[in-house]
């Protein structure tokens, strides 16, 4: 839950670890493109996601599949962005009127705020936060998570080789593939949770990361249940209606249209576009598992 490589500038090389596979990709020159890709499946119980316990449980499991995958697309780069199973981090908005203008003592204002919205010690987690302007005050994006935690994810790619100077949770890192100058819903599923945000005018309003026991098998009309209490709330809050859907994290994210769209009126799309990945060099992974790559990269 950093911002910057070694050098200071962003990497160009992304690797997500996720509860069941380790995915891999490389930007290209032109920063549009994700040139190359790679994905290197993990035997059940490798990775547990989890805000509290340990979520890395076979090490050199996964070490060898983050060597696998970024191997194939890294060449001489070490330097590279790592993506985080959204159920290890914690996402919240806050809004405030002012913040200090030290940074020491606003992020002290920020921990302060976030005492009652974690189930750990606040004082144990690494805090990084993203101030948007809102109507009169600020609104802050922030991800907390246990330092141990994001600890032993470093160390499993610092144990392959790799140095991950920037660290962000999956749906924060999709949304850089999201286009949203209007209202947008972005719905990510995988295999334990389904995020959802809402955007306007590149501003996220909405967040909520939801338990999903049916992982990827999960329906149209049961994704559609699921997040009709979050589009009730944005509607509410904001008056206003969703204009567009990106879905990602379903092999037929079609299915979920007709639902999605009966339900909002929306326009639904997939969140990664053709135009978003090249010819992944020969690997064929499937766009709907690389919004987290894709958009950590295109951002």
């Amino acid at each position: 839950m950093t911002n910057k490589g070694k050098s200071g500038v962003r990497p160009k090389i992304a690797c997500e670890i996720s509860a069941d596979r380790v995915l891999a990709g490389r930007i290209a020159d032109n920063g549009s493109v994700v040139e190359a890709c790679a994905v290197q499946e993990l035997p059940p119980g490798s990775v547990v996601p989890d805000l509290t316990e340990p979520n890395i449980l076979q090490p050199e499991v996964v070490r060898k599949a983050i060597n696998d995958a970024l191997g194939g697309v890294s060449g001489r780069l070490r330097d590279i962005i790592g993506v985080l199973p959204d159920a290890a981090v914690r996402v919240v908005l806050l809004d405030f009127d002012t913040l200090p203008s030290n940074a020491q003592d606003a992020e002290s204002v920020v921990r302060f705020r976030l005492k009652k919205s974690l189930p750990f010690d606040v004082e144990k987690a690494k805090v990084s936060y993203h101030v948007q302007t809102a109507l009169g005050g600020l609104r802050l994006v922030a991800a907390v998570a246990l330092a141990n935690v994001i600890e032993d994810y470093e160390a499993a790619f610092r144990d392959a080789g790799y140095s991950a100077g920037v660290i962000l949770p999956s749906m924060l890192a999709a949304l850089g593939a999201a286009e949203a100058d209007n209202p947008t819903l972005v719905l990510k599923v995988d295999a334990r949770t389904t995020s959802l945000a809402i955007l306007d005018k590149q501003q996220l309003l909405l967040f909520r990361t939801l338990e999903n026991t049916r992982g990827v098998t999960i329906t149209g009309e049961q994704l559609a249940e699921e997040v009709y209490p979050s589009v009730v709330f944005f509607q509410d809050t904001y008056h206003t209606n969703i204009e567009r859907i990106y879905v990602a994290g379903l092999p037929e994210s079609g299915g979920a249209a007709p639902a999605l769209r009966a339900q909002t009126g929306a326009d639904v799309q997939d969140l990664v576009a053709s135009s978003q990945l090249g010819t992944n060099g020969g690997v064929s992974v499937p766009r709907w598992r690389m919004a987290g790559v894709v958009g950590a990269l295109v951002s």
